[in-house]
């Protein structure tokens, strides 16, 4: 059905970044337009939930480009909310809200430079996430995915110093080299040989013909996988620790909202939309997507040991659980990928609470390296309970999030016979627990160093700590009562 609350839901954060530098000169009115746009976008997206639900895909044209041929839609810039749409934007709409009370406490306590063109490049940048998670095709894909590369650059380079602006050129390369370099051109091809390149609405059949060669398809296949490089799969995944130079509130950005969540869904949504998961049974690319992600998801967790810095330990702790959500949905199995597309959502809320649980011990003490952080946790337990909750939704233990992420991958690893697959999962968790909990012991149970006795530290600004208990608390709730979230990605199987 046609709905216009699409449109509005990716205009919503466009007039958000408008207000934003119209109001720039009055910080508190500038924070208020961002809340007023992040709560807008929200409700939207939330009123969606009950028709995708019941079965509707509400759509909406904005424009076509070209004709298409009898039966086909032609080339059009169309949007479209499915069940998989809307467990990417109900996450995301939901933690802009949040982030924009942390950032409006973090920014201002220290009294970080261009606020203003911060808080617009951010509405920005969630203008592109919600436009990649509506839309109808690859090319409407692309281009938002495009949009929120461009957008986040200036994030990414926003102290404009050296490191700052080496770290936003690597990023633009990596993002936009790989996109433009592979996605493109498999997009063109794509078209060429299927005539359309709008989403099957059924995740078995793709949109490819009958009798299509196998090494074209395995071609293609490879470029979309290594071209959404936001993805972070090795070796293309170099352009997320570096962009670590950035403000804590864009790592949670980059991390658990919008750039990291962007590669992903569109790898998956190509997998499961634009090949299915019939053609790719049939030339063999499940498995061996699986167990290729999976060096990504033991070799970043291997280094991530090897990090002190927190903020540099989290990002190559997310480059190996995205590969999560492609390895589930390389399963080809029911439970392998509602445990993959489910991971969208859990890894959301338990990477923003660790990403804002650094930002608030920077801001309170003004450490970055984890063995600096001995004895902390004593006179910032908030800030390291809720981290501690994160950590267990990393590690996959019950009763957080990650354990239902956990607990259907190795169910959908049984259902696919991957018995390498299983050790892969056993090993990634162990190496998990390895790298989280030194930093939840040291803060507890550490003894606080010998520089430190002259300081007394506490937790952060309220504006800080209750984002970050906020979204640890929804960790834990969604890992009870995952329900909303399964009955999503369990609606992609009716």
């Amino acid at each position: 059905m046609r709905d216009i609350r699409l449109l509005l839901a990716i205009l919503a954060p466009l007039a958000g970044a408008g207000l934003v530098m119209a109001t720039g000169k009055r910080p508190n009115v500038r924070e208020s337009c961002s809340f007023l746009a992040a709560a807008t976008l929200f409700g939207i997206v939330a009123s969606m939930v009950p028709d995708v639900l019941h079965g509707a895909n509400p759509h909406w044209v904005v424009f076509h480009l070209l004709p298409g041929a009898e039966g086909r839609s032609g080339l059009q810039v169309a949007l479209r909310a499915d069940a998989l749409s809307m467990v990417f934007a109900v996450s995301a709409s939901f933690l802009w809200v949040v982030t924009v009370f942390y950032s409006a406490g973090y920014m201002r306590g220290l009294h970080e430079r261009e606020q203003t063109r911060f808080n617009t490049c951010f509405a920005l940048a969630l203008f592109g996430a919600i436009g990649c998670a509506f839309s109808d095709n690859l090319l409407t894909l692309y281009l938002f995915y495009e949009i929120v590369s461009i957008c986040t650059y200036p994030l990414v380079a926003h102290h404009q110093d050296q490191e700052s602006y080496e770290g936003g050129r690597k990023y633009l390369t990596y993002l936009t080299g790989t996109a433009k370099g592979l996605v493109l051109p498999a997009m063109v091809l794509i078209y060429v040989l299927t005539g359309t390149l709008d989403f099957a609405a059924n995740t078995h059949t793709g949109i490819f013909p009958e009798g299509v060669d196998r090494w074209v398809v395995t071609a293609l296949y490879a470029c979309c996988i290594l071209g959404f490089a936001k993805n972070a799969v090795m070796p293309f995944h170099n352009w997320l620790p570096t962009a670590m130079v950035a403000p804590t509130p864009v790592s949670a950005l980059l991390h658990a909202v919008a750039v990291v969540k962007v590669g992903v869904f569109s790898t998956v949504r190509v997998m499961l939309c634009i090949f299915g998961t019939d053609l790719m049974g049939a030339c063999n690319l499940g498995l061996p997507t699986a167990y290729f992600v999976s060096f990504t998801i033991l070799v970043a967790s291997v280094i991530a040991l090897s990090k002190d810095n927190l903020k540099a330990r989290l990002a190559y702790s997310t480059v190996s659980q995205l590969s999560y959500i492609i390895l589930g949905v390389a399963l080809l199995s029911d439970a392998g990928i509602q445990g993959g597309l489910i991971h969208i959502a859990n890894h959301a809320f338990s990477k923003i609470t660790l990403f804002f649980c650094a930002g608030a011990i920077y801001v309170a003490t003004h450490k970055k390296n984890i063995s600096e952080m001995s004895g902390l946790g004593r006179a910032m337990p908030f800030t390291f309970g809720a981290f501690a909750l994160a950590s267990l939704s990393m590690i996959g233990a019950p009763p957080v999030a990650g354990f239902v992420t956990k607990w259907y991958l190795l169910n959908g690893a049984v259902d696919a016979h991957a018995i390498g697959i299983m050790v892969v999962l056993l090993a990634s968790t162990l190496l998990n627990a390895a790298y989280f909990a030194p930093v939840v012991y040291q803060g507890f149970f550490g003894k606080p160093p010998a520089a430190d006795s002259q300081h007394q530290f506490s937790e952060a600004h309220p504006a800080l700590v209750v984002p970050l208990v906020v979204t640890a608390l929804i960790s834990v709730a969604i890992g009870l009562y995952p329900g909303f979230f399964m009955s999503l990605v369990q609606r992609l199987f009716s």
